[in-house]
């Protein structure tokens, strides 16, 4: 066992909204920056983790059995145990059907005016049942990051889900690549959904009818808990090697 423990006095809690930004003052080297600065700082410090989901019906639940078996319900869960002893909360701010610009509507109110230190944007699966083009796709969500960065929130992307029926929408996969791009152009981690689920029913860990709920859209209870453990490890990646008192790494 293999323990990375950060040391961080009382009186340093107490005041946590008054530290700086940086890190580097904290005396914590970070001389490989993180790809989330603003989680990492919350981790570092011991202090609440607040992620907002934003998404469209992937993001709200549907095909879940319950809210508390959709995958922000569950990332924080996930969360909670991987940092013991953090206050980490997941407001899921997902809404069924909505492709881009519906979101940007409610970007300030949702997103930026909740102050989270994170937000994790899974987009691009109405945009081309719905006729968007990837040219504004690609436009809108590379300006709302910077949008969003600017406020001074960490930004991950989710992109679309795989799914027969989104396989069977012409000019879908050109929104999947988008969302890559996008990251790799912004440097903001992706990920990779449908990658994911690919493996999960490659690896015997799902069955193909496991995954989806009855209507062959939106991944069921088991998609659901895979797609918060991923999302859990991937922020945890990300924010880089910095850890709380609490958090022991195996």
């Amino acid at each position: 066992m293999v323990c990375s423990l950060l040391l961080v006095p009382t009186a340093v809690l107490a005041y946590a909204d008054l530290l700086p930004d940086s890190l580097d003052l904290l005396g914590i080297d970070l001389s490989d920056s993180p790809d989330l600065p603003h989680v990492a700082r919350q981790i570092a410090i011991g202090a609440p983790l607040k992620i907002v989901a934003f998404g469209s019906s992937s993001t709200e639940g549907i095909g879940a059995s319950s809210p508390a078996n959709s995958y922000p319900s569950r990332l924080q869960v996930d969360l909670r145990k991987k940092l013991q002893g953090l206050d980490v909360s997941v407001v899921n701010r997902g809404i069924g059907g909505e492709h881009v610009d519906d979101m940007l509507k409610r970007l300030d109110r949702d997103v930026i005016a909740a102050e989270p230190q994170l937000v994790i944007w899974q987009t691009g699966s109405n945009d081309p049942l719905r006729g968007v083009s990837i040219e504004h796709f690609r436009e809108a969500t590379a300006s709302a990051i910077r949008r969003i960065r600017e406020a001074g929130i960490d930004v991950v992307l989710m992109e679309p889900q795989w799914c027969p029926k989104l396989d069977s929408t012409p000019g879908s996969s050109r929104f999947r690549d988008a969302v890559r791009s996008i990251g790799d152009e912004l440097d903001v981690p992706v990920i990779r959904r449908a990658d994911l689920m690919h493996g999960w029913v490659r690896e015997g860990k799902l069955t193909a009818k496991q995954l989806f709920a009855s209507d062959g859209l939106h991944m069921a209870d088991g998609g659901y808990a895979l797609l918060a453990q991923a999302a859990a490890e991937s922020i945890l990646h990300d924010a880089g090697p910095v850890q709380t008192a609490e958090a022991v790494a195996e």
